[in-house]
């Protein structure tokens, strides 16, 4: 036997011990054949040496694997596959690295943690989604896609069959299970179907579920939910097929145990509203929910509970009055057991149930306590006793729950249903109870174990077919693996006189019992045909054992069958039809042609259709099932419970042993290992044994190499086969093979250590050579050196002896010469100073003298300057009183004036009466003087008026020079009179000042009240001269009036006109509006409507653009004088604004040197002005006051502002050029030719932003017109339209970019036009949906190349780990020819990217943000992969990995991306890589690797080290001291990094759109080629 040569010194074998099950020891010696014991050193704490004894080579140890298959991924990859083995590297996995799943083959085994780990989150089904299997770590997720992935690709029906004790987490793994198909199957979203398919877990685990001793959410019932996916993968439907529910546990409970979540959560609802009329108490308070003394789950909350449960029948569709109806059949199974029953006195309990139900309260109490007999074609009523009462109820109770649970269930299927097409294949998974065995085991136990034997002879079929389809894909030739088929126990049980043959029988029977039942199975397996599967027990003859596969079961009959019959009486069951709440859950037990949870016993002799007992009904439902997993691809997860108390991490040797034998892993290795267990590649095996292979060792000849040194190294040709690309090993071979390259391997290093120490030596012995030279070089060096540096030294004290001494000396002399320099000069300047004090005193007398004279002399000078001034005031004051008499003179002009018009109305009368005398040319001679005199006489007044102003322009000019003059003498140096005059002279200043504004406003006033006069008199001339012209036309004809000649007349334009007026008097009115002398006019002496509209005529331009601002104030008559004084308050506002600008900078400069920080002088008398505006005008009139207020205030407002102020709102005007009309009708064709159809070339090659200035100009042209509904609607539209484009074009990078330019285009220009505009609704709704449009922008590579591309050729070749890239088996095999991913092929996309992005004229801020999305996405995905792949995880991989991102970074930087944070999103994978790289032994390695990782957390580093591979034999694990103390530390780091292991590649960073003003669009700028086929559209 060729694993006889591994018993070697030294090699680890597994010897058996009653607690651990199995420990590691040492061989102490080698091991010869024929020797009797064994010398071992145990390796578990107790060292001590042990002879192990042997009688028979078999007896052997099993021996240890290699310390590099240590925590390896997948148990068949083990050289040695045997029972210690398995339990080693599953407890090594558990504690070490807390690796909950590993592969056995094609069996994935979880064992239940007991804590929540964060292993299940979005990121992780991201990672796992498409990822092969043999490249992943272990996880329920990687079943679940392979599972997907084969029904996509194979289009064939798949299973996920889960299995394990009761605690193991089953229920866990398919709920996780089914949420993995909920996501990948939709769409990127939950749908309806997806929302339901998930809902449906909580309401079975409520009504399904309960606390037993090992569990705290078991599920009592076996289920089989298969889901439907359509044609592109998404989910459709689900159907679910439930198996055995447990109906007793509804009446009883064992002690620590509770009934199902659903009576619990209902008693912790009963405070609700709707929940008082259920009469619920506590769970304490209801026999069926406190037998087994647990109320309450810690960490659970009841009412929590049940609002989830609600939520989810709400989603599947049940209405709240039917989840009502629900619930009160529950609550009335609660009442019922609190019924008692052993007479038929009134019970409150019972009466609840009667009337929650709504039946017949004394019917039920009669029936609980009778049943009725045929005796002799009579009907007869017997009483039952109080133990039988009790059973009855129990089985109502019973009945009812099960029928409940079943209508449930159907209510579930048909809200699963597909409703929105066929369904094309489905996924199954299968959550049924694990292999039981108890103390005591009865009938459910029974069924759970001989389901277990099924699904058992299904599973070792299926993994030797698989074994046969590998052997013949390699094309092996291989015998038949014999393997242990429990065909036997099956046929023991559902066989013809099997055990459910002899009990369905017995039930039949009118007296049949358990003891019979046992004494007829006795009979016919022990003593007519002895069964090797079936025994006796000795002690008992009550009774049975079976060998069942994975263990001997003892079952206790008692109960067996009335469990079987599982009956309840039919008058029962007819009072429940007749009430209207549960009448439909008995009506489908009538239209079934079988019961699904028992039959129905009548007090007659049942129907033929009601002889269907339990274990019939489930061997029918179980052969369904086994045929529906026959007709699919099976995939297995086994469920390992490592404790029975719950505690996280804990590892119980002894319970995973039992567990692993009755899920059938262990027979698994055992079918493996009668094969060829360990196939390697010819590649692999090169690569790590290529030191033993001989010849000519060129990778091209890998195959030939590999058969020729093969036999030589295993002698044995029956140990390994050679395949097609594999080379296959028996067990141990592998084992064999290293033992070989480890000998190999220490004759190479014996070899190289003689070598390296004879070197070394020869090396020592040069350098003492050359040291001993050396020495005594450098002595005979320093004793000539000591020589020179005495000579030296001799020779320095001389020098500085001569030295010092003529230092001394020459400083004695310097200063004595110093003191007798200073008494010189101290002795002159004495004798200086006496002959100078002597003239300096006469001089400074003179002097002072004469500033004391210049300054009496200012000071009289200043004195007679002011008497002056004050003097040269009062003269001007008189003259202003002068001015002021003369100005009032103008009074007695308007007295000849109105002489003048008395004079003309003399006139006009004598021309009247003068017309029929011929007397026209004499009137009209007399008019013409009259008219010049009138001219003259205007003359004189504008002459006066002009030397008023001026004379007033003179008096303003003198005051300036006073006040100038003034401020001169305050700054003059005679303070005293200064302070003495200050107060008085501003007092004066204000004063003047105030008395020449109030001068001249009078002045002022009376000039207009002259204008006014004159246009009235030239009015009166015209209307005198157009009357005689008229008198000389009509001569000889009927006489007109003169009003109504003048209501038809124009007025003249030649003297209105602004020219007429001459150069003093400008027209204080604008051309376009009427004077308000003409309003006033025409209000006064005119009151038909005609004469209103003459001046407000069409043509007027005031009229064509404001046509409602004055017109509809003079169409009544009392706001005539109102508008005549709005008017006249314009013509003030006007001149104030000409007139006194300069005068106004004057006052300021004024109120600044006096120091006033008020308003300016002339305020008082605009307070007074405005005060009698706001008492005139009404309050919609003040708006113009208020402006020449501030414009006086020194606060000027503009001119818009102030002609706003008073206007109503006005609408936009449409008078915009330059845009693009689009019809309504036209806007479909619009967006479809624009976006939705056009072509990718086409709309590559358009110039930038064409498509968002058309979709602008469109949008704005809407906006201006009013019609904003259109513009919102065609703005909607145009987002909608590049959402879909983006989709659609998601792997082509310049259509991509194509469209990001028009985004943001179209933000920008929306932008620029909202800041413009009052009404931006339309504008505000795009910005908002900009940013969603903008993400969808950035594309997202898969990063396979960063992780696996070899940039540095060979050096990953070594590194092949032994058994890491054996694939699995029953797994897709790998496409072989594809083309591996590289760096240059990710460049070249990002280069693309980058180009098209740029060649569409993006801001680089806004690339820069693209690059760092896409960046921080390919270092998430590259991290993600490595934490879950641990061929990853070595030195050599983690450099070719970081060669691969300096690439990466190098890029970046060439295109000056780092900027935009694109380099710095690569630091966690840079860390990681330099992790890998990093040493691992010592303290301070871990302190240098906490300091250094700041970018991982905590569970990413110590995940990291766990998967550490060696990449070599040079190389070593990281021991697990190393994990804990980097653990220590890392408590201490205080990162603020989320408990997370994966990054979240769901992340996308917010966009912001640079806002840089665009070019103003024109449509005539714009070139569109035909080929769009927009030509509909229209310039406006």
């Amino acid at each position: 036997m060729a694993t006889l040569e591994l018993y070697t010194k030294g090699a680890g074998v597994w010897i058996p011990d009653p607690d651990a099950v199995w420990v590691s020891a040492q061989l102490l010696q080698d091991y010869s054949p024929g020797e009797n014991h064994l010398l071992l050193q145990l390796s578990n704490g107790k060292v001590r040496h042990l002879h192990y004894p042997l009688d028979s080579p078999s007896d052997l140890p099993p021996l240890g694997n290699p310390d590099i298959l240590e925590g390896e991924n997948d148990l068949t990859a083990l050289s040695f596959l045997h029972e210690p083995a398995v339990l080693h590297n599953l407890r090594v996995r558990f504690l070490d690295y807390s690796s909950i799943y590993t592969y056995c083959g094609i069996v994935l085994v979880a064992i239940n943690p007991y804590d929540q780990l964060p292993i299940y989150g979005e990121e992780v089904i991201d990672a796992y989604s498409g990822q092969d299997m043999a490249d992943m770590e272990p996880h329920i997720f990687s079943v679940a896609e392979e599972a997907y992935r084969t029904m996509t690709r194979q289009e064939k029906n798949q299973s996920i069959i889960i299995s394990g004790e009761s605690g193991s987490g089953k229920t866990v793994s398919a709920k996780f299970t089914m949420r993995y198909f909920a996501v990948v199957g939709g769409a990127a979203q939950q749908t309806s179907v997806e929302e339901r398919v998930l809902s449906s877990n909580p309401i079975m685990e409520s009504i399904g579920n309960a606390k037993t001793i090992r569990n705290d959410n078991s599920s009592r019932f076996g289920k089989y939910i298969e889901i439907g996916f359509g044609r592109k993968g998404d989910i459709i439907g689900a159907n679910m097929r439930t198996y055995l529910l447990e109906k007793s546990r509804v009446v009883f409970q064992a002690s620590a145990e509770r009934n199902y979540h659903i009576f619990y959560q209902l008693c912790a609802s009963r405070e609700l509203p709707e929940m008082r009329s259920l009469k619920l108490d506590a769970p304490e308070n209801f026999r069926y929910t406190n037998q087994g003394g647990e109320m309450q789950i810690p960490g659970t909350d009841d009412l929590s509970d049940l609002e989830r449960t609600r939520s989810a029948f709400t989603i599947l569709g049940v209405q709240p009055d039917q989840q009502m109806e629900l619930f009160r059949i529950l609550s009335a199974i609660l009442h019922l057991g609190n019924a008692f029953v052993f007479s038929q006195a009134d019970d409150h309990s019972l009466a609840v149930f009667s009337k929650l139900l709504g039946v017949e309260g004394p019917q039920m109490a009669h029936w609980l306590c009778h049943r009725r007999l045929a005796v002799g074609g009579e009907m007869l009523a017997k009483p039952m006793s109080g133990r039988q009462a009790v059973e009855a109820r129990d089985a109502l109770a019973k009945h009812i729950y099960g029928q409940l649970f079943t209508w449930t269930v159907q209510r579930l299927n048909s809200a699963l249903r597909a409703q929105r097409g066929h369904v094309k294949s489905f996924i199954g998974v299968l959550d049924i109870y694990g292999f039981e065995t108890f103390d005591q085991n009865s009938f459910e136990q029974f069924c759970i174990n001989y389901a277990n034997e099924k699904l058992q002879q299904q599973f070792n079929r299926h993994v030797f077919h698989l074994e046969q389809e590998e052997y013949v894909r390699e094309e092996l030739a291989w015998s038949r693996i014999e393997f242990s088929d429990n065909q036997q126990c099956i046929n023991l049980i559902e066989g013809q006189l099997g055990l459910f043959d002899l009990l369905d029988e017995e039930c039949r029977m009118p007296k049949g019992s358990d003891e019979s039942w046992v004494q007829k199975l006795y009979d016919q397996h022990l003593t007519s045909k002895p069964h090797p599967h079936f025994q006796k027990p000795r002690m008992s003859n009550s009774a049975f054992i079976v060998l069942h596969f994975a263990d001997v079961v003892k079952y206790e009959c008692d109960g067996f069958l009335d469990k079987n019959r599982d009956t309840v009486f039919e008058e029962l069951v007819n009072i429940l039809k007749a009430s209207q709440l549960v009448a439909e859950l008995f009506q489908q037990q009538e239209n079934a042609p079988s019961l699904a949870n028992g039959g129905v016993r009548p007090g007659k002799r049942a129907t033929r259709e009601h002889k269907l007992t339990v274990g019939f009904q489930f061997r029918q439902s179980l052969q369904m099932l086994m045929d529906t997993l026959n007709s699919t691809t099976p995939h297995y997860v086994r469920c390992i419970k490592p404790n029975d108390f719950k505690e996280p991490f804990v590892f119980d040797p002894k319970r995973t042993v039992q567990q692993l034998r009755a899920c059938g892993v262990l027979e698994t290795i055992r079918i493996s290992a009668a094969g060829y267990p360990s196939r390697w590649t010819y590649e692999e095996f090169f690569s790590r044994y290529r030191i033993l292979l001989r010849g000519l060792r060129s990778p091209e000849q890998v195959q030939s190499l590999c058969k020729q040194n093969l036999p030589q190294l295993i002698p044995d040709p029956d140990q390994y086969c050679f395949g097609k690309t594999k080379v296959f090993f028996r067990a141990g071979q592998v084992a064999l093979l290293e033992r070989l390259r480890a000998e190999r391997l220490h004759v190479a290093a014996l070899i190289i250590q003689s070598r390296v120490r004879g070197w070394l030596a020869r090396i020592r012995y040069a350098r003492i050579l050359w040291a001993m030279v050396t020495i005594q070089r450098y002595c005979r060096g320093a004793l000539a050196r000591r020589l020179a540096l005495t000579l030296r030294y001799t020779k320095a004290a001389l020098v500085i002896q001569k030295t010092y001494r003529m230092v001394v000396v020459r400083q004695l002399f310097l200063v004595i010469r110093q003191a007798t320099i200073t008494i010189q000069a101290f002795t002159r300047g004495t004798l200086a100073r006496q002959r100078h004090r002597l003239r300096a005193a006469v001089l400074l007398q003179a002097r002072v003298r004469g500033w004391l004279a210049r300054e009496a002399y200012r000071r009289v000078r200043a004195a007679v300057v002011l008497m002056q001034c004050c003097v040269r005031r009062r003269a001007a004051k008189r003259e202003l009183m002068k001015l002021k008499t003369e100005a009032r003179s103008v009074e007695r002009y308007r007295e000849l004036n109105k002489g003048m018009e008395v004079k003309l109305m003399q006139l006009q009368l004598r021309a009247d009466q003068q017309v029929g005398e011929g007397e026209s040319t004499a009137l009209r001679e007399t008019l013409h003087a009259e008219r010049e005199a009138a001219i003259a006489e205007v003359e004189a007044l504008k002459a006066t008026i002009q030397k008023l102003e001026s004379q007033k322009h003179e008096k303003h000019q003198q005051f300036s020079s006073l006040y100038l003059t003034l401020l001169l003498l305050s700054s003059s140096s005679v303070c005293v009179f200064v302070h003495m005059c200050a107060e008085w002279q501003h007092q004066a200043v204000s004063e003047a000042s105030a008395a020449l504004r109030a001068e001249l406003d009078e002045e002022r006033r009376k000039y207009q009240g002259l204008l006014r006069e004159f246009a009235r008199l030239e009015q009166r001339y015209d209307n005198l001269r157009d009357m005689s012209l008229l008198t000389e036309r009509a001569k000889g004809h009927r006489r007109t009036d003169s009003t109504q000649s003048l209501s038809f007349e124009p007025p003249s334009p030649t003297l209105l006109s602004p020219q007429s007026l001459g150069p003093l008097s400008p027209s204080p009115f604008q051309p376009s509006l009427p004077s308000p002398e003409e309003v006033r006019r025409i209000s006064v002496t005119s009151f038909s409507s005609e004469r209103r509209l003459s001046v407000w005529s069409i043509d007027s331009p005031m009229v064509r653009g404001r046509p409602c601002n004055v017109s509809p104030h003079l169409f009544f008559p009392e706001l005539r004088n109102t508008v005549s004084l709005r008017r006249l308050l314009t013509q003030g506002e006007i001149q104030l604004r000409s007139q006194f600008a300069p005068e106004s900078a004057d006052v300021k400069m004024w109120s600044r040197r006096d120091g006033q920080t008020g308003l300016p002088l002339i305020c008082p008398l605009v307070r007074s002005i405005f005060f009698y505006i706001s008492v005139v005008l009404n309050q919609h009139c003040c708006s113009r006051a208020v402006t020449c207020c501030f414009f006086l205030c020194s606060v000027p407002p503009s001119p818009l502002t102030a002609e706003t102020s008073s206007c109503p709102t006005q609408q936009k005007p449409a008078t915009v050029t330059g845009l693009l009309e689009c019809r309504k009708r036209d806007e479909t064709k619009l967006i479809k030719n624009l976006i939705t159809d056009i072509r990718v070339d086409s709309a590559v090659s358009l110039p930038p932003g064409l498509p968002a200035s058309v979709i602008f100009l469109c949008v704005r042209q809407a906006d201006c017109s009013g019609d904003q509904t259109r513009a919102r609607s065609l703005c909607s539209a145009a987002v909608t339209a590049m959402k879909a484009a983006l989709k659609v074009t998601s792997g082509f990078e310049p259509a991509r970019s194509l469209w990001l330019k028009n985004v943001y285009l179209l933000h920008d220009l929306l932008t620029q036009y909202h800041s413009t505009e009052d009404d931006t609704d339309t504008i505000a709704a795009f910005l908002s949906a900009a940013p969603v449009v903008s993400r969808l922008s950035i594309p997202l590579y898969s990063v396979p190349a960063l992780l696996e591309a070899e940039t540095i050729p060979g050096l990953c070749g070594s590194a092949v780990k032994l058994g890491t890239s054996r694939k699995r088996a029953g797994s897709d095999p790998r496409t072989v020819g594809g083309d591996a991913p590289t760096m240059a092929s990710v460049l070249r996309e990002l280069g693309a990217l980058h180009t098209a992005l740029s060649h569409q004229a993006l801001p680089p801020t806004l690339i820069e943000q693209a690059f760092h999305q896409l960046t921080y996405l390919i270092s998430a995905s590259a991290l993600n992969s490595l934490l879950l792949r641990k061929d990853m995880c070595s030195w050599s991989r983690g450099m070719q990995i970081r060669y691969n991102v300096s690439i990466l970074e190098e890029w970046l930087r060439s295109r000056s991306l780092q900027a935009g944070g694109a380099v710095a999103t690569l630091e966690p994978l840079i860390q990681a890589v330099q992790l890998l790289q990093a040493g691992k032994k010592t303290e301070a390695d871990a302190r240098a690797l906490v300091q250094t990782c700041t970018a991982l957390s905590s569970q990413q580093i110590v995940k990291i080290l766990t998967l550490y591979t060696p990449h070599s034999d040079l190389d070593e694990r990281v021991t697990l001291n190393f994990i804990r103390s980097v653990q220590g530390l890392l408590k201490q780091r205080s990162d603020g990094h989320p408990p997370q292991i994966l990054m979240d590649v769901r992340r996308v960073f917010p966009v912001t759109f640079p806002y840089l003003p665009p070019t103003v669009v024109h449509a005539e700028q714009l070139v569109i080629p035909d080929s769009l086929k927009i030509s509909f559209l229209r310039k406006a």
